[in-house]
């Protein structure tokens, strides 16, 4: 992947220490970095400056995070990835199913955080269509238009709703999904997001995808929130 040069990003924090050091680590690898003490702040740094990416904290002292995260949502698609000290699963999931595009606990990794930024520009610069023929990562090819799953050149069966799971996944490389939003896409909202039916067809999936049994490779449990899709070696012809 290019590295994502000259990205512009607006980090939203109220501890000057961290919005002093994530400002400086971002510019030592060329993104263009504006800042925001307060979720009022915030919205009118971003209307101001339109950034390609926003880092958000939740605990602001004039408002919610979260807040600021729905007005986002209102207006455009923009990646959001939360860094917050709340580390409970409820806030988690409220996040993601709100809208953002990542959950980053403090205290954090710089290295950590610059993949994630690095990622979410990358999702955002190419989104997915859903209308691209064949998708390989690793040693699996999914051919799309033929309902086609092969893995290592071999043919795999998948039932519809293994191959609807599937699909969703490739199409959300790298991004946590949390179990209400696999559920609203795959079964409709009327379905129990807290269904076992869902991890037993994740375990389901994960014995067809994964070349070793038992192993984790491509489909990754985030405890308490849902699943991420680790797309090693991903492809889009």
């Amino acid at each position: 992947m290019a590295h994502p040069s000259g990205a512009r990003v607006l980090v939203v924090d109220d501890e000057p220490g961290i919005l002093r050091a994530v400002q400086t680590n971002l510019g030592r690898h060329d993104f263009r970095v504006d800042v925001a003490a307060t979720g009022s702040g915030a919205l009118e740094a971003y209307n101001r400056v339109r950034p390609d990416l926003v880092l958000l904290d939740l605990g602001l002292p004039d408002m919610d995070g979260l807040d600021v995260l729905r007005t986002i949502r209102e207006r455009a698609s923009t990646p959001v990835v939360v860094l917050s000290a709340r580390e409970t699963e409820r806030d988690k999931v409220t996040a993601l199913d709100m809208g953002a595009d990542d959950y980053l606990t403090k205290p954090f990794g710089v290295n950590e955080l610059l993949a994630r930024v690095r990622v979410a520009l990358r999702h955002a610069a190419k989104p997915p269509t859903g209308t691209e023929s064949v998708v390989r990562f690793a040693d699996v090819e999914l051919d799309m238009e033929r309902r086609l799953l092969t893995s290592a050149g071999k043919e795999v069966h998948l039932t519809p709703t293994e191959w609807d799971l599937v699909k969703l996944f490739t199409l959300h490389p790298d991004k946590v999904l949390t179990d209400r939003m696999i559920t609203d896409a795959v079964w409709g909202a009327s379905y129990p997001a807290q269904s076992h039916s869902l991890h037993v067809y994740v375990a389901r999936l994960r014995k067809k995808l994964e070349s070793a049994p038992g192993t984790r490779r491509h489909i990754l449990t985030e405890p308490g929130v849902g699943y991420r899709f680790v797309a090693d070696g991903f492809e889009r012809p």
